[in-house]
């Protein structure tokens, strides 16, 4: 053994995910499987998680309101509910979550976030499709994404007469 190294003993699955848990929040899928990925034994894991839901510290329905509430208005729903999804939130928890944006009018949220990006209506189709295809990688539908350029149109239309 090297001077001055140390062996660590393999940290316990429970302050393991203590540790993990306070830097933020996470789902019980994502964070079960970071625990795996850290080679911890599955009875462990899944004993831990049990009691870290029992005692309040992890809870997937506070997960997917905090995701929900921090990606809204930057992405549309659909990617919102893609991203529940890929955590392991159910369907159920992810409806319960995603019920806010609901209310909200997703082609306000979608001319704000094109305002931000671009600003200014196409010159070309090339740059149309640039434009639709930015609008729905975030989770908009096609539709809104082309009404966002039309409003855009006509409002910069109005600007020139």
């Amino acid at each position: 053994m090297m001077r001055g190294a140390r062996r660590h003993a393999p940290a316990s699955v429970r302050a393991t995910a203590l540790r993990l848990l306070a830097r933020r929040d996470y789902s019980r899928v994502e964070l079960a499987a970071r625990l795996r990925a850290r080679g911890l034994p599955a009875p462990e894991i899944e004993a831990v998680l049990e009691d870290f839901e029992r005692l309040g510290y992890l809870s997937d329905e506070r997960y997917a309101h905090a995701l929900v509430s921090q990606r809204a208005g930057r992405l549309g729903s659909r990617a919102i509910a893609r991203d529940l999804r890929e955590k392991g939130i159910e369907s159920d928890t992810a409806k319960d979550a995603l019920a806010p944006l609901a209310q909200r009018d997703e082609l306000v949220d979608a001319m704000t976030l094109w305002k931000r990006r671009f600003g200014q209506p196409p010159n070309d189709e090339r740059e149309k499709g640039r434009q639709v295809r930015f609008l729905v990688a975030r989770g908009y539908s096609a539709s809104v994404a082309f009404r966002v350029l039309r409003a855009a149109s006509a409002a910069d239309d109005e600007n020139v007469e």
